[in-house]
């Protein structure tokens, strides 16, 4: 019978440039690791067989990745717009935890992920006409209200004068794309 090695209890915590960095084990998970933000702090998530230098080593990396990305130029400018937009078509009723540029949206425009209040917006948006920009940033913005496209959503929205021009425009970027009439952006 084989015997198990016992593991030195390892902390729930690494403090990663002056940061405490959450770690959650699991016996599930085998090989990937990867953090991201809960709450405005950081948890990674790693292999419970992974050994203890190893994982320092991936935590600290993954860490300074995610806070990278997070200051990256043009995220503050892209919250402050958010949260402008928020305010002016929304009442102020949509209040995100996070607004950033993401290299990783192949096929959207952007994402919201109402539970945390995380809006990502894809780097090709960049591209767009600031009104259409506008019009993507409302329609995340308006799924931290109403999560669904039902007729509640659209109402949300209904207080933008350029929704149908900025719906419209996208639809035709997407007609384009998807005949291959115009190479994607990003």
């Amino acid at each position: 019978m084989p015997s198990r090695l016992r593991r030195e209890p390892r902390p729930d915590t690494l403090a990663v440039d002056g940061e405490t960095v959450s770690i959650r084990r699991s016996a599930r998970r085998r090989r990937t690791v990867s953090a991201r933000f809960e709450e405005g702090r950081i948890v990674a998530l790693v292999p419970e067989a992974l050994p203890a230098a190893e994982e320092r080593r991936l935590v600290e990396q993954l860490t300074r990745r995610l806070r990278s990305r997070e200051t990256r130029t043009g995220d503050a400018e892209l919250e402050t717009r958010a949260r402008t937009l928020s305010a002016r078509y929304l009442g102020g009723r949509a209040e995100p935890s996070s607004v950033r540029w993401s290299g990783r949206q192949q096929r959207r425009w952007g994402s919201c992920t109402p539970s945390t209040g995380e809006i990502r917006i894809s780097e090709s948006a960049r591209a767009l006409p600031e009104e259409v920009l506008d019009y993507v940033l409302l329609h995340e913005l308006a799924h931290l209200i109403e999560p669904g496209h039902g007729p509640r959503f659209w109402a949300e929205l209904a207080g933008y004068p350029r929704l149908e021009r900025a719906r419209g425009f996208l639809d035709g970027v997407s007609f384009a794309q998807d005949r291959g009439l115009t190479t994607p952006t990003g």
